[in-house]
C-alpha cells in the first residue's frame, strides 16, 4: 500500500520560500503522474505542480515560475519548492500518487498547512 506523508509547511511573510516535501513509502511499480494540489476552506482542490516518470512537469499560470516541483527516485521524495510567496497561495498543501498498475489508483497525503503574511 503506498502512502505518502508531507511536511516542511509553515508560516511565512510574503516575498519568502519554503519547500515541501513528500515521502512516499510502498511504490513498487513507479507512477504515473505524482502532483502537489492545494485547497482553501470551501474551495475545491487545486492543483499546483505535476510531475510524470520522464521528469516532464505542468504548472497553472497562478504559480508558473515561483514553484518547481521535483521527484527525487532514490529517496522516493516528492519536493516542491516554492518562492515569492503570497498571500493567496495560503492553503493546505497535498501530495497525490496516481497510478495505473496493475490498475487505477489515487493516494492523497494528509496534508500541510502553508500560510502566507502579508
Amino acid at each position: 500500500q503506498v502512502r505518502l506523508a508531507e511536511s516542511g509547511g509553515g508560516s511565512v511573510q510574503a516575498g519568502g520560500s519554503l519547500r515541501l516535501t513528500c515521502a512516499a513509502s510502498g511504490i513498487r511499480y513507479g507512477f504515473a503522474s505524482m502532483a502537489w494540489y492545494r485547497q482553501t476552506p470551501g474551495s475545491e482542490r487545486e492543483l499546483v505542480a505535476t510531475i510524470l516518470p520522464d521528469h516532464s512537469t505542468n504548472y497553472p499560470d497562478s504559480v508558473k515560475g515561483r514553484f518547481a516541483i521535483s521527484w527525487d527516485r532514490a529517496r522516493s521524495q516528492l519536493a516542491l519548492q516554492m518562492t515569492s510567496l503570497k498571500p493567496e497561495d495560503t492553503a493546505v498543501y497535498y501530495c497525490n500518487y496516481q497510478t495505473t498498475i496493475p490498475s487505477w489508483q489515487e493516494i492523497w497525503g494528509q496534508g500541510t498547512q502553508v500560510t502566507v503574511s502579508a
